[in-house]
């Protein structure tokens, strides 16, 4: 394990329908790196992960949406998986949580279809990000740049594209994370 998140508290948003995957190995790379996660969803107990194709394993929930205050975290880790954003993007609390991070210039990584997060919250105008190919013209649409590239980063907001993109992500997510706030960051 190393330190280069020691003492860091990272959100992690997600509801059932989340990429399996694309939660837990992130998530897996932020603790080795000394990162404290906090699973923050609108269900209590636990939610259902997706696996490709299926129903996958379960994930327990840390925090209620209701009860979780942005400011005592860090940064933000938005998984894909396509019922994921699509049911939290429809939660106003959802994506106010998401938008507070933007507003404090704290540094989002979002892979595949997290990115409809940024979206919904209004943050994807003027950046520069690459998400699941199917989001591109609703990420172009919201006034971005969508990029066909295994990993973007855009002042701290880390974005990628699919689960094959993992380590990259996860790399360049940690690296930022570590960084803290970005003053180019924007609302």
């Amino acid at each position: 394990m190393s330190d280069a998140l020691k003492n860091k508290r990272i959100a992690i948003l997600a509801t059932d329908g989340v990429e399996y995957v694309e939660l837990v190995e992130p998530r897996k790379a932020l603790e080795r790196a000394g990162a404290k996660t906090e699973l923050i969803s609108p269900k209590d107990g636990k939610i259902k992960g997706w696996n490709h194709t299926d129903w996958g394993d379960s994930i327990s929930v840390d925090v209620n949406l209701k009860s979780a205050d942005p400011n005592n975290y860090d940064a933000l880790m938005l998984p894909g998986g396509v019922m994921n954003p699509d049911h939290l993007r429809q939660d106003p609390a959802a994506v106010q949580f998401v938008r507070s991070f933007f507003e404090a210039h704290k540094p989002v990584a979002a892979i595949c279809h997290g990115p409809w997060m940024l979206v919904e919250a209004g943050v994807a105008s003027g950046r520069t990000l690459t998400s699941w190919p199917s989001l591109k013209t609703d990420i172009r649409n919201a006034g971005g740049q969508w990029v066909d590239q295994e990993v973007v980063n855009d002042h701290g907001l880390v974005t990628s594209r699919k689960p094959d993109d993992i380590p990259a992500f996860s790399k360049k997510m940690i690296e930022e994370f570590g960084e803290g706030k970005h003053k180019a960051q924007h609302a």
